[in-house]
């Protein structure tokens, strides 16, 4: 069964949306989720995560809160949350465009005019200070626009990153929740064994990636990873043999690793080092 990647903009209904299609599809929406573990790998504080993502840290939270180790980690959580039959939707974390290669993944936003989603969070809080609100929807926006540019250099607003683009200022949640069922029955967006095998691979690849930089001997190592059938290959420069050995070492450990093609090359070494690690 297809995938949702969904990016909403605060206001705009798109947490009911995916309630609403979690229930007609028996599965279930995964955000809350992914916070506890990302925070367990990066050894900070649930809060601590929460407030980064929502744009709303403070000057010690932003420097002490490392955005490689927080896109390596979300990667590898948002993977595992995919490969699990039981999930339905995946609402944020990048989610659209990290799995925008995968072909039974269906990237949708939801979205809704600004005066609408104020009146909508005015009415949701039971407020009448519409500038507390208005400064809460900025601050969302701008941690979002902030974390895509970076992490995928994309522009999360524009319509081209997005399979299915809904509008709930007329639209309602029931409405997009048919319109998304009608997508998730296109031949296009079914699983395959081949996407299901990208997959695997790209999951692999993430998990690697990830016990990489938990473990302090291979955490500043910026090498590249592939996954192919339980293979990892490892590409790049790293500064000694030594480190080659860690890195791949590190790499064999990971669950779902069969063998480590090894050919990184250790810097100032004459040529490239390959080996074949079981």
């Amino acid at each position: 069964m297809p995938l949702i990647a969904m990016t909403r903009e605060m206001g705009s209904l798109g947490k009911d949306v995916a309630a609403g299609l979690a229930e007609r599809t028996r599965r279930k929406v995964v955000y809350q989720e992914i916070i506890e573990p990302l925070a367990n790998k990066m050894r900070l504080r649930k809060s601590h995560v929460e407030r980064f993502l929502e744009g709303k840290s403070g000057i010690w939270e932003r420097l002490t809160t490392d955005r490689t180790s927080l896109s390596i980690f979300t990667a590898d959580e948002t993977f595992r949350f995919l490969k699990d039959g039981s999930t339905a939707v995946i609402r944020g974390w990048g989610a659209v465009h990290l799995l925008k290669s995968v072909p039974h993944v269906i990237r949708v936003r939801i979205c809704a005019p600004l005066e609408t989603r104020i009146s909508r969070m005015m009415e949701r809080l039971a407020t009448d200070n519409r500038s507390t609100v208005e400064s809460e929807i900025e601050l969302s926006e701008e941690a979002h626009t902030a974390i895509t540019k970076r992490h995928f250099n994309v522009n999360w607003r524009d319509a081209e990153n997005y399979d299915l683009v809904l509008c709930t200022e007329r639209l309602s949640v029931d409405e997009c929740v048919d319109e998304i069922e009608n997508m998730m029955k296109r031949p296009r967006f079914q699983e395959t064994p081949e996407s299901v095998r990208m997959v695997e691979d790209l999951a692999l690849e993430w998990s690697v990636r990830s016990a990489l930089r938990r473990e302090a001997r291979t955490a500043d190592v910026a090498i590249t990873v592939k996954g192919e059938g339980g293979v990892v290959r490892l590409l790049g420069v790293v500064d000694t043999a030594v480190h080659s050995d860690a890195v791949a070492e590190v790499a064999r450990s990971v669950e779902g690793v069969a063998s480590v093609d090894n050919q990184l090359r250790a810097a100032g070494a004459s040529g490239s080092r390959y080996r074949r690690e079981g």
